[in-house]
Parts: C-alpha cells; structure tokens; sequence
C-alpha cells in the first residue's frame, strides 16, 4: 500500500471524498432536472436512454443500479419509455428471466436533441473552472475510482481491509 491521502488525526469532512462526491450530485441534478422541465421526457427518462444507447446498461436491473432506483421504479421508467416508443423489451433467449432494454430509432433522436442541454450545463460550469487537461484528467481520475470501487464490489476478498 502506498503513502496514504487522509490521516484520522487530520480527517476533515468536507474534504472527504464521499462528502464532495454527494454535494456535487446534490448541486448537479435539480440543475439538470431543471433543464428538463420544458422537454418531452424527463431528466430520468434521458439518462435511462442514454445509458441503454451507450451500453452503459441494458437491463431494468443495471438501470436500477446506474440511478440508484429500486427495480419498482424503474420499470415504471421502462414502461413509459416503451409506451412512447422510445424503448422496446426483449426477452434474453437463455434465461426467460433477463429482459434487455434497446433503444428505439425515436428513443436515439430524442436523446441527441436533448443532450446539448446537458453538454452546455457541463462547459458552462466547466469555463473558467478547470481547463480541458485538468476536467479529462478529473474524469480518468473519477473512472480509476469507480473501476476500483466496482472490482472491490465484485470481489469482497480485495477491499483491502485489515483483519
């Protein structure tokens, strides 16, 4: 184990990475929400599209996951989705069980027209606070983390804790 970041004699809450991951979560989504409001679908709904577009997810299940939502919920999400067209469910050949989630032509153009609005919220909030090296470095640094926070949670055995 290398030199560690934080001490306990010198710990400080809100330099925790925990709390700053949640502040910044809890100052990003009303202001994305927001963007929405006027829009055919939700802030919800276009993260559901875009994940399942770009293979980030592809069953109610990862989906539920990805946003934190109880499977409940999200198949209310996958329901209106399909109703409108912009989802369709298909049955996993092996195991009955499995329903993936693909994305509709209609569901791929409603994303893209609505993705500038995200694009612009993230450059605007962006300018004049990080250059472009320092938010790519920011987002490999963000991805190391998540990578290792998910292999951790894949296998228990490697959370490095001690006995």
């Amino acid at each position: 184990m290398g030199k560690p970041f934080y001490k306990v004699e010198t710990f400080e809450g809100r330099r925790s990475l925990g709390y700053l991951v949640r502040k910044l979560h809890n100052l990003v989504v009303p202001r994305a929400e927001a963007l929405f409001a006027d829009a055919e679908i939700s802030f919800t709904q276009w993260i559901m599209l875009v994940a399942v577009r770009d293979g980030i997810a592809t069953t109610p299940g990862e989906i539920a996951r990805h946003l934190n939502h109880d499977t409940g919920a999200t198949t209310r999400l996958a329901d209106q989705l399909e109703k409108r067209g912009l989802l369709t469910r298909r049955r996993c050949t092996e195991d009955r069980r499995v329903v993936f989630l693909d994305i509709t032509a209609e569901g791929k153009e409603l994303a893209e027209l609505l993705s500038p609005r995200i694009v612009d919220f993230w450059n605007a909030t962006l300018d004049g606070t990080l250059q472009p090296a320092e938010a790519e470095l920011l987002v490999t640094l963000m991805t190391r983390l998540i990578a290792r926070l998910e292999g951790e949670a894949e296998s228990p055995a490697k959370t490095g804790a001690k006995k």
